[in-house]
């Protein structure tokens, strides 16, 4: 049995590799990384939100997210604004909103060519299983 276990987990990893692989590399003929567009597409999920929300929403760290965002910040595609108290909220500038948009047509693309051996109906499987491996879990 653990034998199984590991190569599923193996598989899930090795797909999700590629996929990360190709979505770089396509994203860097545009500019930016898979990294900076996946924190622009969480700032645009949650304009205003806090380092340590977008982080949880990226998978980083806060110090990992901090450096990224300030990145962002001194390329003039994110904003950062005081909120209550001591909260520093997070907003797209315009050309943050245009890199973010010339990046989902990217990945479309990108997406497409990895889930192209995969029927409509095997992707929705796909999907559904996996929301159901992870629903409800923080990681």
């Amino acid at each position: 049995m653990h034998g199984e276990l590991q190569e599923l987990g193996r598989a899930v990893k090795q797909a999700q590799y590629r996929q990360h692989r190709a979505l770089d590399s396509a994203l860097s003929a545009i500019g930016t990384t898979l990294a900076q567009w996946d924190a622009l597409r969480a700032i645009s999920r949650s304009p205003g939100a806090s380092a340590r929300e977008l982080a949880e929403a990226t998978f980083q760290t806060g110090q990992a997210f901090g450096t990224l965002v300030g990145r962002l910040a001194a390329q003039g595609l994110v904003e950062r604004r005081p909120g209550h108290g001591r909260r520093i909220e997070h907003h797209l500038t315009p050309a943050g909103e245009q890199v973010l948009t010339v990046g989902h047509k990217v990945a479309d693309e990108v997406l497409a060519a990895c889930f192209s051996s995969l029927s409509d109906a095997d992707r929705a499987t796909l999907l559904d299983l996996l929301q159901r491996l992870t629903a409800g879990r923080d990681t």
